[in-house]
This record gives structure tokens, sequence and C-alpha cells, in this order.
């Protein structure tokens, strides 16, 4: 072996911490320096805006538009934020959330996921941006400050008198970073879609004035949240049928967080189940899907039982519940754990239990209220077994 020394001293390692190290290393931050990563930069300010309004008043809304000149602007009318720190109650304000980076431990918030990189909130996006400015609506006073490359250009100016709370961040995107700056409408608009589905009631709109011919507008709000979000994906597979949604919310301190979940079963399709994590899907799966089926197994074998029918891992339909069921687990938790850096596989072990349980006692009270419905869907999964 050669004697030759390797590895790394003192001279050789590159520290760089905050705005210099997120500048030089883009990709660690926001996922790539390309669409994939242009796009995480929106949704994290989006998904900014998105918390505070859930914070606040029911209804509430979001409205992100593509600004002819290539930047995005995103208003929310939530509750009011300080711009400065609090020096009363030690908060701090919106100032220095653009500038500082917050600690990496965030939990015992069930925040919305827009994107898997959302620890930084608005410091990583206005670093990244070649200008930014930041519009705030507080104690009847409206503050404007501008931010070049995440430096303040001056210090923040009192405008008019104003009414009622809110933000608006406008920013443009580095060209020196990013390979393009274009941001797709469509990729955005089905993000939002999706998060609106997932938190009932919330409004998010997309306004696109970049095209030659006029601006091209969306607007997403689903009253009845992940119900609605079952009757879309179930429509999707087939003619469309007025549904018979399933669906119910439930908090359980056991687990620290809320579930709420919508199914039906429907025409003879592969079992469709989608899980999410406070608004972010989980590709993979885990714990709250794995305990969704738990559930929905235990409550038909229970009616079959009941009714004299085969029951039992060895009954002939035991492996077709699935067959035509359309689902959507959704958990909101105070500490989501996750199996792997891509969010995609929830781990929270007394998860499984709480949807499981819940899941047994919901759908076998509609089995129970709904004898004829639920004749007819238990009926549907025995002929799928006898198939076989």
């Amino acid at each position: 072996m050669s004697g030759k020394r390797t590895g790394y001293g003192g001279v050789e390692i590159e520290a760089l911490e905050g705005r210099e190290a997120v500048r030089k290393r883009p990709g660690m931050w926001v996922g790539s320096t390309g669409a994939y990563g242009l796009h995480e930069l929106v949704f994290q300010v989006v998904g900014w805006s998105v918390n505070r309004v859930l914070a606040g008043r029911q209804g509430g809304a979001v409205d992100v538009t593509l600004t002819q000149d290539g930047g995005v602007r995103v208003a929310d009318g939530g509750p009011e934020v300080p711009f400065a720190a609090d020096g009363k109650t030690g908060g701090s304000g919106l100032e220095a959330l653009l500038t500082g980076m917050p600690a990496a431990g965030r939990g015992g918030r069930r925040i919305a996921h827009l994107s898997p990189v959302d620890r930084a909130g608005l410091f990583v996006p206005n670093v990244l941006s070649s200008r930014l400015t930041v519009e705030v609506r507080h104690g009847g006073t409206r503050r404007v400050q501008e931010y070049a490359r995440g430096v303040a250009v001056a210090r923040p100016v009192a405008t008019e008198p104003t009414a009622g709370s809110g933000t608006v961040i406008a920013f443009w995107p580095d060209t020196e970073l990013f390979e393009t700056t274009r941001c797709s409408f469509a990729v955005l608009a089905e993000r939002f879609r999706q998060v609106s589905y997932l938190n009932r009631g919330l409004g998010i709109s997309l306004t696109d004035e970049r095209p030659a011919g006029g601006a091209r507008a969306v607007s997403f709000r689903f009253p009845d949240g992940v119900r609605d979000f079952v009757a879309a994906l179930d429509a999707e597979t087939g003619p469309f049928l007025p549904p018979d949604i399933i669906g119910f919310e439930h908090e359980d301190p056991r687990m620290a967080g809320t579930m709420e979940v919508a199914l039906l079963w429907s025409g003879s399709h592969p079992e469709h189940v989608r899980g999410f994590t406070n608004s972010w899907a989980t590709r993979q799966g885990g714990t709250h899907v794995d305990g969704f089926r738990d559930g929905v197994a235990a409550a038909v074998t229970a009616y079959a039982r009941e009714r004299g029918l085969p029951a039992g891992d060895d009954a002939p339909w035991a492996d077709r519940i699935g067959d035509g069921l359309t689902a959507v687990v959704s958990v909101k938790l105070d500490h989501p754990e996750y199996l792997g850096a891509t969010r995609e596989l929830l781990g929270n072990t007394e998860v499984r239990g709480c949807v499981g349980e819940a899941v047994r006692e919901h759908l076998g009270r509609w089995f129970e209220e709904q004898p004829q419905r639920a004749a007819q869907t238990v009926d549907r999964i025995l002929r799928a077994g006898h198939r076989d």
C-alpha cells in the first residue's frame, strides 16, 4: 500500500453557514437546480402561507400568481404577524424568518407539508431569489421591505394605514442558480388541488399572467375534504355514478394527531388506497395505510360472522376485500416519523392500531345503520372471492 496520507484535515474542509451555504449548494435545500427545485421553492413559500391560514379562521384562502416578468406572488389573509420580533412575547417576526435559518426541529405542530424540504421556511426562498419583496398588514399598518439574494436592500417602510391582516410575498428565482425559472402551471395546480382536498375548506387559487392570449386561472376549495377527494378518484376509474362514500374524522391522543378517512366500493377495479401524512403523499404507505386495511378487514369479517357467512383468513373472499375499493387515509401528526429521507413511508408504530380501531368502529357502525347497502357491499366482496 502507498504510504500517502488520505482523508481531510482542517485545510480541506470548507465551512459554510447560513446564506453562503444555501447559495453554494442550492440543490441540497430544494432538491435540484432544475424544474423540480424551482417548484419546491414555490411550495415552500405557499406552504408557509397555507399553514398561516390553517392556523387562523376557517375558510381562509391563499392566492398564487405567476407574473409576466417571471416572478411568483403569494398572498394570504392569515392571522397578524409582526414584521420585527415581538419583545413582549418573545415571538419572532417575519423579518427573522426571512433572514435566519430556523432550528432543525419543529415538532409539536400538525403543519401541512407542501414540500419534503419544509424546515427552512422562508429563508431558503429568500436566499435563492434574485429579488424578494414582502408586504405585511399588522396592527393597522402596512409595511413593505425588499431583499436581494437574501440581503435586505433597505429597512422596512411603513406606508398607508390598512385594515385586516395578511402577507404578500413576491419573489423572482435567481437565474444564476436555476436552470429554468419558468414554473409549470399544471404541476402547481395539481399540488394545490391535492392540498385543498386534504384540508377541508381551504381555498387556493392559481393565476397565470404569462400567456400571450390572456391570463388563465383555477381555484380550489372542497367543503367535504377527503370525501370529495375519494369521489374524484372514483370518477377516474370509470363512468361516474353518485358515490356512496363512507367517511369520518377522529382525533386520538395516543398518536398525538387526527385522522380523516373516506372510502367506497365501486366497480371491479383494483384497490386504490392513497395515504397522506400532514398533507404529504406517502406513496409507499406506512402504518396509517396498514391500520386502515386492518380496520376494513376486521369490520367486514365481523359483519360476515354475524350473518353466518364464511369468515377468517381462510375465507375465499378474505384477500379480495380491496376489489373496487377507493380510499384516502389522511393523518395529521404532531411528530411524524418517516422511514427514509423522502417521507414516502410513515413509521409511527402507534398509528396503525389507532387508525385500525377507528376504521373498524366507524365502518361497523355504517354497516349497522345502512343494512341494505352493507349487504350489497359485502355480497360484492363475497362474489369476488368465489370467482377465483
